[in-house]
């Protein structure tokens, strides 16, 4: 373990945070858990912290930086972003705006196909810590890595951080198709469409191409359109099964963030004149303005061109 980062400081205790906290915990025995609900303040759990991870929703991460700001964080201590989302305020990423906020410090992100739930079982997965400060996402890469997660590094924090958030609408859509039973056919060639989809809006905001077919791209979308525990799948699914998007939410343990980025992402969509499909048939579907049958006949009756 690197000695330059020892104790580490977990922001956000729902099943991600938790899950992180269980992560670090292999290699480093100072790894404590912070939100709202601690009795301990913010100041007391952030003294002497070498790493900072967010791992707050979309919502909550403006009042974290407020929190923050407030501190005296030393200009050593690195900010890692967690959080798989798009500010529906500016439509950037979550480490772009830790990074507008604190622009004198080092901020990676952290993504990959990472099952809150199967990590909290102990079963192995992977991920990728990315940032333009590469000494400091090695030694993160050190901290993190153990006998059940591997860490891989990357220097396109942007596409990192994309991938993981573009795959939850992506998501939404897979829930659909198997909600419908549409069979494994109609699912593989949403999967494989779905990519271009995500690099296309990627490339647009400045993110490297190459990223989009590592683990917190394509590995991701994997994990979480074919997984039940994806709580964006849930929404796709139960849609699909004729229920109401407030119902659903109504008994989801968790945020679904591919809702939320669903709408910004049109937005990001109609500014930068993008042709996004699946994207645009999963927002009408949460705006119930089509039922999940008209929509996968609306997408099959495209126009034909080439792949």
């Amino acid at each position: 373990m690197s000695t330059r980062y020892k104790k580490i400081v977990i922001l956000g205790s729902g099943a991600w945070g938790s899950a992180l906290v269980k992560l670090f915990a292999y290699n480093s025995s100072q790894v404590y858990s912070w939100s709202r609900k601690n009795n301990e303040t913010l100041a007391e759990t952030l003294a002497n912290a070498d790493v900072i991870v967010s791992a707050v929703s979309v919502a909550g991460l403006y009042p974290t930086i407020e929190r923050l700001q407030h501190l005296d964080i030393p200009i050593d201590t690195l900010l890692i972003s967690a959080t798989k989302g798009l500010d529906p305020l500016t439509t950037k990423t979550p480490s772009l705006i830790w990074q507008n906020h604190f622009p004198r410090h080092s901020i990676a992100v952290l993504s990959g196909p990472n099952l809150s739930k199967e990590i909290q079982q102990g079963l192995p997965a992977a991920s990728v810590v990315s940032s333009q400060n590469l000494e400091a996402a090695k030694a993160i890469q050190k901290v993190l890595s153990s006998e059940l997660f591997r860490v891989y590094l990357n220097r396109d924090p942007l596409g990192t951080e994309l991938g993981g958030t573009l795959k939850n609408v992506m998501a939404i859509a897979a829930g659909v198709c198997d909600g419908l039973e549409l069979g494994t056919n109609a699912k593989a060639a949403l999967l494989t469409r779905a990519l271009p989809e995500m690099i296309r809006v990627g490339t647009t905001l400045g993110a490297k191409t190459e990223t989009f077919f590592g683990l917190s791209g394509l590995g991701d979308l994997l994990a979480t359109c074919n997984s039940i525990l994806s709580r964006n799948y849930q929404v796709g699914y139960q849609l699909a099964k004729g229920h109401s998007l407030q119902t659903i939410l109504a008994n989801l343990e968790g945020t679904a963030e591919g809702i939320n980025t669903t709408r910004v992402l049109m937005q990001i969509a109609d500014k930068q004149k993008l042709y996004l499909p699946i994207t645009n048939e999963v927002h009408r579907l949460l705006l119930d303005d089509i039922t999940p049958q008209e929509s996968v006949k609306l997408i099959m009756e495209r126009d034909l061109k080439s792949e």
